[in-house]
């Protein structure tokens, strides 16, 4: 049981932050514009970056529209193998530990929207990139610090690998 508490006094505190930051600004964004109003205070940047009050029925950035009903499924699961899972993860695989708390409070985020509104508030519009949120940036985050992670364990010496583990033994 120590095991696990252990494990998700990082995952709860970071996921949480993401999911609550997410719906934060998504509850900003419903309080001040109307559905696909814009807004953006200098007009010489506005063909670049905007905010924008959208709703996405499909996956991360409007991949598949109008299955929501698929992804919520999807993200239960994801949420509750990311759960299960973390706890087994070694304590000094910080990447690894980092880009799942990503994952889940990027999960979380969206996964709030789609059960209380049926589809999740876009908002960060960066010039013909499809619209996105902080939920979307930390999934896609995620991804990127798991790839680093990767690249950084294979770049280490067999001589690092034979260090950590005379460590572990001792």
């Amino acid at each position: 049981m120590k095991k696990y508490l252990n494990a998700y006094i990082f995952l709860v505190p970071v996921a949480g932050l993401i999911a609550a930051l997410d719906q934060w600004t998504k509850l900003i964004v419903h309080n001040n514009l109307s559905f696909n109003e814009r807004w953006m205070p200098w007009k010489w940047l506005q063909p670049y970056f905007r905010i924008v009050n959208w709703r996405n029925t499909g996956a991360a950035f409007g991949m598949a529209p109008n299955l929501s009903l698929l992804f919520t499924g999807l993200a239960v699961v994801v949420v509750l193998l990311i759960l299960y899972y973390f706890p087994h993860i070694p304590a000094g695989d910080f990447f690894l530990r980092l880009a799942l708390a990503m994952q889940l409070g990027g999960a979380i985020g969206n996964l709030v929207d789609r059960l209380t509104r049926g589809y999740v508030t876009d908002f960060i519009s960066v010039g013909n990139f499809p619209v996105f949120n902080v939920a979307d940036s930390s999934l896609t985050l995620g991804a990127g610090v798991l790839l680093l992670g990767i690249w950084l364990e294979e770049r280490k010496s067999p001589q690092d690998d034979a260090e950590t583990q005379e460590v572990l033994d001792e």
